[in-house]
């Protein structure tokens, strides 16, 4: 009988936000696989945790993939973890999670902290609709077709940064989304030193020209604003107005009769009785 992968949420900064359920699953596996070994050791010397660990990240994925896999298959249990946060998004656990269900191994999560939504909350923008968009491309074009692509997505737009990227980006960003577009930079999230920054992209790019950006930061863009519905031709004119507008290009009465109620989405009899004067 096939084992269990076990995707385990970590915390993103405080340790406190461990869950009861997350350490009793780190503690019960047969194996941890974290995409830093040392960073997560740290954790589990705190909680008083010991397992075998290994590592699993972007640069080893295929070949530790298969060994997980092999080891799932004869029954053993797996806990996969990422640097903190939630494993998978923006993540090497994502391929880990095809493997299994290619290969009918039972995933399940032990949910927890995510920066890009704990971000998004305290952003004071609009949490009806936004979309992850991880991490922009290193390579200039890439970036650039990246956020052209996105730029009149009115939902709300997360992404993550290095803190060495970060000119670069909000630079890019307020080339492809306008100066004006607001936004909010958050680092250390649940940390002593927790900072969400409100501001305009062109605000942004001015206050990290003279401020040395510090952390990983999620950045979270306001969408785009709704395009506004263009004026109907026949606005304004009467109800006869619009009909003759009609009978003038060429119509019968009635063809421009129901023409004009489907324009203004009322029934016919309405229109025809107006026209008439009945």
């Amino acid at each position: 009988m096939n084992g269990t992968l076990y995707l385990c949420a970590t915390p993103i900064g405080n340790l406190g936000d461990v869950s009861a359920r997350c350490l009793e699953i780190l503690n019960s596996v047969d194996l941890i696989a974290a995409e830093d070994t040392r960073r997560t050791l740290q954790l589990l010397n705190h909680f008083n945790i010991s397992k075998p660990l290994t590592s699993y990240h972007e640069h080893n994925k295929r070949e530790k993939g298969e060994y997980i896999i092999n080891l799932l298959k004869q029954g053993k249990n797996v806990a996969q973890v990422s640097d903190a946060g939630t494993p998978a998004i923006s993540d090497p656990g994502e391929d880990l999670v095809k493997l299994c269900i290619e290969n009918d191994i039972t995933v399940t999560s032990v949910p927890g902290p995510v920066a890009g939504i704990n971000a998004l909350i305290l952003s004071g923008l609009s949490t009806a609709r936004y979309a992850f968009e991880g991490f922009l491309s290193v390579n200039k074009r890439h970036r650039k077709e990246h956020l052209a692509g996105v730029k009149n997505d009115t939902c709300t737009l997360i992404f993550y940064e290095a803190p060495h990227k970060l000119r670069t980006t909000l630079s890019d960003m307020r080339d492809a989304f306008g100066a004006d577009r607001k936004i909010a930079l958050a680092r250390e999230l649940t940390k002593v030193h927790e900072e969400v920054l409100r501001l305009t992209l062109d605000e942004a790019v001015k206050y990290y020209e003279e401020t040395t950006p510090r952390g990983e930061y999620v950045i979270v863009v306001e969408g785009a604003k709704e395009p506004e519905a263009e004026a109907s031709w026949w606005e304004g004119l009467s109800i006869a107005e619009h009909i003759e507008k009609y009978i003038s290009g060429g119509m019968d009465s009635k063809e421009a009769i129901k023409q004009t109620a489907s324009d203004r989405g009322i029934p016919k009899r309405e229109v025809y009785n107006e026209y008439h004067k009945i």
